[in-house]
C-alpha cells in the first residue's frame, strides 16, 4: 500500500495549526500564531486567506516540506449548510457557501479553501472532514416543541466521530455496527447518540444546548429566560454572550478553566465543587436520555476532550452511567490527526469521497 503524504491544516481564531502526515504517521507540526494586530485589519475571514497561506508556505519552507509532495491537503470544515458525516471533495459549491460566510463568520471557514489553493499548487486532492454541521438527525430527534423552532445538530463531529471510530478499531468492529454514545468535554459539551455510524440525535452545542459547559449555559428554565429576556436589563447580544461566552462555570466560579476548578476543589473549595459536580450530573442525564435514543441498546460511552483527564470529573459520570453499558475515556482531541486519518480513508479506497451540493 502507497503510503501516501497529507498536509493537514486546522485554521482557529488567532493561529493556524498544520501537519504534516506519512501515512498516519505525524512527521512534522506547527501551530503558526497570528497577532491580533494583524488580522484586525481584515474586515472579513475569507480576507485572510492571501496571509494565512503565505505563512503555511513559509513554515514549509522553513522545514524543507516541499508542497508539490503532497498527494492530499485536508482543511478543517466550516460553517456549511447541513450535511452527513463523513470525508468530503472540496468543490466549487462548497468554496462558494464558505467564501460567502452566508451561515456564520468563523476561522474554520478558511480550511477548505487553504487546502484547495494550495492543493492546486502541489497536484494533489483537497478535503475537509465532519465538519460541525454534521447533520444525521433522525426526523423525530428534530421535533421541538414550537412549529416556529427544528432542533439542529451543531456538535464536536470531528472529534466525536474520530474516537466512535478509534473503539471500533480496538474492538476489531465497524463504526456502522455499534451503537455508542460519545461525550465531548471541552469548553462546549455535545453528548451525541451514534446509531450504526450515524449521530441520530445530539443537541446545537453552538448555542449550548444540553448540560452546561466552561463557557456555555447550556438548556436554561425557558420561564426565566424569557422574563430575563424582557426584563429591559440586557440587550440582545448581551443575554447571548450570558448563554455562549460567559456562562457554564464561567457564571458560577468566573474561569472557563476545569483546571483551575480542581485547584480550588482540592483546596476545600465546596462551592466549586458543587458547581463542577453538577456539570458532570447534566453530562451523564445527557448520556442517560441518549441510552433511552438508541432503546438501550449501547455498546458502549466514550467520553472525550479536555476534561476527560480529570479522573474526579470522569468518575462523577461513571457513577451515574456505568449500569448502560462499559464506559472508554480517551481524553483530549487531537483534531490533525482525525483530519488526516479522514484524508487516509479516501485515499486508501476505504471509502469514497462525498459531494458538497
Amino acid at each position: 500500500m502507497k503510503k501516501f503524504k497529507l498536509l493537514v491544516i486546522n485554521p482557529g481564531s488567532t493561529s493556524t495549526k498544520i501537519g504534516v502526515y506519512e501515512a498516519e504517521k505525524l512527521v512534522f507540526e506547527e501551530t503558526l500564531r497570528h497577532d491580533v494586530d494583524e488580522l484586525s485589519e481584515f474586515d472579513r475571514m475569507i480576507d485572510q486567506l492571501k496571509f494565512r497561506k503565505d505563512i503555511i508556505i513559509d513554515a514549509l519552507k522553513k522545514n524543507n516540506v516541499g508542497i508539490e509532495s503532497f498527494d492530499a491537503i485536508v482543511g478543517r470544515g466550516g460553517l456549511l449548510k447541513p450535511i452527513e458525516g463523513g470525508t468530503y471533495e472540496v468543490n466549487e459549491e462548497m468554496l462558494k457557501d464558505l467564501q460567502e460566510g452566508s451561515r456564520g463568520e468563523h476561522a474554520s471557514n478558511l480550511g477548505a479553501i487553504l487546502a484547495y489553493e494550495i492543493s492546486k499548487t502541489a497536484d494533489g486532492r483537497a478535503f475537509i472532514v465532519d465538519p460541525v454541521v454534521v447533520d444525521e438527525l433522525q426526523d423525530v430527534a428534530r421535533i421541538s416543541g414550537l412549529k416556529e423552532i427544528e432542533r439542529k445538530s451543531i456538535l464536536h463531529a470531528l472529534n466525536q466521530k474520530a474516537v466512535a471510530r478509534r473503539y471500533a478499531r480496538e474492538q476489531n468492529v465497524k463504526y456502522s455496527d455499534l451503537n455508542l454514545i460519545v461525550a465531548h468535554l471541552g469548553g462546549g459539551i455535545s453528548v451525541g447518540a451514534h446509531k450504526k455510524g450515524r449521530v441520530v440525535d445530539v443537541g446545537n452545542a453552538l448555542d449550548g444546548e444540553g448540560a452546561f459547559s466552561p463557557e456555555r449555559s447550556g438548556g436554561l428554565p425557558v420561564g426565566d429566560l424569557i422574563k430575563l429576556c424582557f426584563s429591559g436589563k440586557y440587550t440582545l447580544d448581551e443575554v447571548k454572550k450570558m448563554i455562549k461566552g460567559n456562562g457554564g462555570l464561567v457564571s458560577y466560579l468566573g474561569t472557563n478553566d476545569a483546571r483551575e476548578v480542581v485547584k480550588r476543589i482540592k483546596e476545600g473549595d465546596e462551592y466549586a465543587e458543587l458547581i463542577f459536580k453538577a456539570m458532570a450530573y447534566q453530562v451523564a442525564k445527557d448520556i442517560g436520555a441518549s441510552a433511552a435514543v438508541l432503546k438501550g441498546d449501547v455498546d458502549q460511552v466514550i467520553i472525550t476532550g479536555g476534561i476527560a483527564y480529570d479522573d474526579m470529573f470522569t468518575g462523577w459520570i461513571k457513577e451515574m452511567v456505568s449500569y448502560i453499558s462499559g464506559v472508554t475515556i480517551y481524553p483530549g482531541e487531537d483534531e490533525l490527526q482525525a483530519l488526516a486519518e479522514g484524508g487516509l480513508r479516501v485515499l486508501n479506497n476505504e471509502e469514497s469521497p462525498k459531494v458538497y451540493s
